[in-house]
């Protein structure tokens, strides 16, 4: 992030709510791309990702606490987090800081409105097998959404 990471009050916002409405996301700044990953827990959540570092241009609005864990196991690099209400994927996030302390998170966007996120082009990660980026194919979110 450059040096005005901080300074979302210009850049535009798309936000993402769960079922129940409990907790929410915000992304400041244009959504240069999604990733639509085959490994085992996206594919079984449904889950569109956008990516940021937590606290930059995502925030996550959990004002009642109903934002619930899960990791696979101790070794995990990241966490699955839910609305413990409605059991909506709210976003992954690093267990782990980088270098410069900052903690990676991506947010769900199938809890975005559907016109604010449908031209963001999808990128293709196969978590299944290679753990490497596959071919971009052309598609964008609207393209998936069923």
């Amino acid at each position: 992030m450059g040096a005005d990471a901080g300074n979302t009050a210009e850049k535009p916002q798309t936000r993402g709510r769960c079922l129940c409405g409990s907790v929410g996301w915000s992304f400041a700044g244009d959504i240069a791309d999604a990733t639509i990953c085959n490994c085992s827990a996206c594919r079984r959540y449904g889950a569109l990702w956008a990516y940021d570092y937590d606290g930059h241009a995502i925030h996550i609005d959990d004002p009642e606490g109903k934002l619930t864990a899960y990791a696979r196991g101790p070794r995990s690099p990241l966490s699955f987090n839910f609305c413990r209400t409605c059991g909506s994927v709210v976003s992954w996030r690093g267990l782990k800081a980088d270098a410069e302390g900052r903690t990676r998170i991506a947010v769900n966007l199938r809890l975005a409105d559907p016109d604010a996120v449908a031209d963001i082009p999808l990128l293709r990660f196969d978590g299944l097998d290679t753990f490497e980026d596959l071919p971009t194919d052309g598609r964008c979110v609207r393209d998936v959404w069923f």
